[in-house]
Order: structure tokens, then C-alpha cells, then sequence
């Protein structure tokens, strides 16, 4: 496949994609909203949503192609993955220099992946992030038009997450970010707080390869990637003031959801900050009805679980304090409230550990 083929290709399903983004989804809701308004009881449960539009034309072809565009992004015969499996050894060619920087990059052959983890092919994402060597430059190139709208101004959102953390006056010596992938969530942050020492950690390790490359020797601070499970990493007690994810709570089942919080709550040190960033706040049923079912055509698993979990509740039972559930803007003029065209409904979930006692 030459390049010139792959990107065009590539280019072709993402405008389709933000034609079902601009032009299909606000139809679709503008038509459940004038179904509903016929009714004398306005349906407010996705079951009952269900009911009205789940079986409309309109409705199934929204559906299909939110499936089957993220089929053809990844799996297509101009797909991501056919592309970079014709390239294997140019990729990881790329990559032999940080494989032998310890300082950089620490991997684990040893670590058991969970069976959630491996079980499911997430995002459509042929084997998993984790299973094949090109993983990580897979997943890189698929990350770009994770959000259709954004283009170029994808990595915005990561660093207006982080201009959220320095917003609180905070200035973290110390920095975890789990479930870093290939590095673009951990960016922001060591380039935003210059003097910290920051800790980023996956379970894939083509994903850690390809962001300790990406960095290099460019990051004047202390940055290492490390392949460790979140939800028992090997850090003592309080070692980091700063605790963050981005769009990682949402890939773990409930049980893990209530441990990684654990986890977090004990590696912080008092008066430190434990941040996610991630899919949460659904301001009405219709919400909840696009959501749960891009879940089940995105192969995203513990989504709607995730949905159903009260953070409040949790972060509370685990003793932080001045606890947020706040609805992310991850873009200038997009409405977290009543957006009119698709968008993950992105959610920062902040809280802090109460400070020692004197």
C-alpha cells in the first residue's frame, strides 16, 4: 500500500466520519425529539428510547456507520493496520535506540495482563493495543482522529486538562499518569510543570515504546515510562502529589474501578490531588442512549458501567475531599450541556487526599 493511498483513504473516512458527526447525529436527535414531543409522557430511559427511534431507518444507519467507519479506520484495505503491518520493520526499526535507555523506558516481560484487558479487542483496534509489536504506532495514528471536529487541535484538550491542574495553584513535584498509552495525556504535564518528576505507566508496552521514543532526550525534566498495572503499581505510600488519567477509567469493570481509586488514594501524599479525565456526565436519557450504544459498537465494554457509578459516592468512601464532577470543555465553543453534533461527553473527576494532621 503506497502512501499516498493510505492517506487519502484515511482522510476520506474521517470527513465521512464528521458528516455522521455534523449532519446524521443532529438529525437523528432533532427526529427523537419530534417523536417525543407527540407523546404524553416523554420517554426518559434508553429502554424507552429504544422503543421510539431504536428500530427507524435513521437510527440503523447512524448505528452502521459509527460501526463500520471505525472497522474501515482500523481494519479496511486502506486500514491502519494493514498500513503499519506493511511497514513492521521500518517501525521498529525506529524504536531500537529506546529499548536500551533504562532511564527512559522500563518494561516488564513478566507482568500478567488481565483477562479484561485481553479479551476484548477495544475501539475496534485489531488484537488489542497490547498484543503486536506495531501496537503502539497503530494506536498513535489512530488517536488523531479519535475526535473528529478537533483535527489539528486534538491535543488541545490534553493541555487544557493540565492548565486545569495548574489552575488550582498547585505546582506537583511528583507525577503519576496512569494509563498513559503512547504518551499523549503525559505531554502536557512535564512540559507544563518543568521541574516535576513525572512517572507515566501502561499495561501496553508497544504503547510505552512508542511514547518514550516520541519524547527522546526532549524533556528537560525526569520522565519515565514504566509498564506496571495501575491498579497495583509498586510505589510506597504518598510518593506523588499529582495523580492523573485520561480515558482510562472507562476500560476497567467496576471492581478494578473501585481498587484503581484505592490505589490512587494511597500512593498520594496528603494534601495531593487525584484528577481523571474521562467520559462521565450525561446530562439527559437521549445522552445516555447515544452513549451506551456507542459502547457496544466501539467495543467498549465497562462504558455504561462506568456511567452508572456515582464518583462522588466513591471518591468519598475512599476519604478525599473537595471533591468535583466537572463537565470538560475539551475545545473552545463546544456546549458539554447540549452540544448540537456528537462528542464524547468528556469529565474531569477531582479530588484531593485531606493534609496530615499536625
Amino acid at each position: 500500500m503506497d502512501d499516498r493511498s493510505f492517506v487519502t483513504a484515511q482522510d476520506f473516512i474521517l470527513d465521512v466520519k464528521r458528516f455522521w458527526t455534523t449532519e446524521i447525529y443532529p438529525t437523528l436527535k432533532a427526529d427523537f425529539e419530534n417523536r417525543a414531543a407527540s407523546l404524553e409522557n416523554t420517554p426518559n430511559t434508553t429502554e424507552e428510547i429504544e422503543l421510539l427511534i431504536g428500530g427507524t431507518t435513521l437510527h440503523r444507519f447512524y448505528a452502521w456507520l459509527e460501526r463500520h467507519l471505525q472497522r474501515l479506520k482500523y481494519s479496511g484495505r486502506y486500514g491502519l493496520y494493514p498500513y503499519h503491518d506493511g511497514r513492521r520493520g521500518e517501525f521498529m526499526t525506529s524504536v531500537d535506540g529506546i529499548k536500551n535507555n533504562a532511564d527512559r523506558l522500563a518494561l516488564d516481560p513478566n507482568l500478567t495482563l488481565p483477562d479484561y484487558y485481553r479479551k476484548v479487542d477495544i475501539h475496534q483496534h485489531p488484537g488489542g493495543v497490547w498484543s503486536d509489536e506495531i501496537a503502539g504506532f497503530v494506536y498513535e495514528r489512530g488517536a488523531r482522529s479519535t475526535t473528529p471536529l478537533m483535527g489539528k487541535a486534538h491535543k488541545d484538550l490534553h493541555q487544557r486538562f493540565t492548565d486545569f491542574i495548574a489552575s488550582k495553584g498547585t505546582t506537583p513535584s511528583h507525577i503519576l499518569d496512569m494509563g498513559c498509552g503512547f504518551g499523549k495525556s503525559t505531554r502536557p504535564f512535564f512540559e507544563t510543570f518543568k521541574d516535576a518528576h513525572v512517572e507515566a505507566i501502561d499495561l501496553s508496552a508497544p504503547c510505552l515504546t512508542v511514547g518514550a521514543h516520541e519524547v527522546g532526550s526532549r524533556a528537560e525534566n525526569s520522565l519515565r515510562y514504566r509498564q506496571m498495572d495501575a491498579l497495583k503499581t509498586d510505589y510506597g505510600d504518598s510518593t506523588f502529589d499529582l495523580v492523573t488519567s485520561t480515558m482510562l477509567v472507562h476500560e476497567l469493570p467496576p471492581a478494578e474501578i473501585d481498587q484503581l481509586f484505592g490505589e490512587t488514594v494511597r500512593i498520594i501524599a496528603p494534601g495531593g490531588i487525584m484528577a481523571h479525565l474521562d467520559f462521565h456526565h450525561l446530562p439527559n436519557a437521549f445522552a445516555r442512549f447515544i452513549h451506551d450504544g456507542h459502547a457496544r459498537r466501539n467495543n467498549e465494554p465497562f462504558m455504561s458501567s462506568w456511567a452508572d457509578i456515582d464518583p462522588i459516592a466513591l471518591m468519598t468512601e475512599k476519604g478525599l475531599i473537595n471533591l468535583q464532577i466537572i463537565p470538560f470543555q475539551e475545545a473552545e465553543g463546544v456546549d458539554p450541556e447540549n452540544n448540537p453534533y456528537w462528542r464524547f461527553p468528556w469529565t474531569i473527576v477531582y479530588g484531593e487526599k485531606p493534609s496530615a494532621q499536625p
